[in-house]
């Protein structure tokens, strides 16, 4: 039936975000025209957490090594949090240049892919 799925970002600044997924995080793209940079993103898988309210969603990207993974962005010049365990998995954010974080952890749960 679905054969990918698109996750948009907001960002009060778009195109210094992109550069940083571009440049730092070095993910494949293609321009879709005038600049606007699509990501390919690595295999995803998605979950639904109980809330109190609808329309809420997060992004976190996952690694092998949270650590390794802080410490290579840190040497990039990248913003990151420090390291939480969340029991499910050992969590870290990373801050992008518009200002706005993205999470990253190393999951303890077994993955969809």
């Amino acid at each position: 039936m679905f054969n990918g799925a698109h996750v948009i970002i907001l960002s009060t600044d778009a195109e210094a975000d992109r550069a940083f997924f571009r440049d730092v995080l070095e993910f494949p793209h293609v321009d879709a025209g005038d600049g606007w940079l699509l990501f390919a993103l690595p295999p995803a898988e998605t979950a639904f957490h109980p809330g109190e309210v609808n329309d809420v969603h997060s992004l976190y990207l996952m690694c092998e090594d949270v650590e390794a993974t802080k410490t290579e962005l840190e040497n990039k010049g990248v913003a990151c949090t420090a390291i939480e365990d969340h029991g499910w998995g050992i969590v870290s954010q990373l801050t992008l240049p518009g200002g706005g974080k993205v999470g990253f952890y190393q999951p303890r749960h077994p993955t969809a892919f």
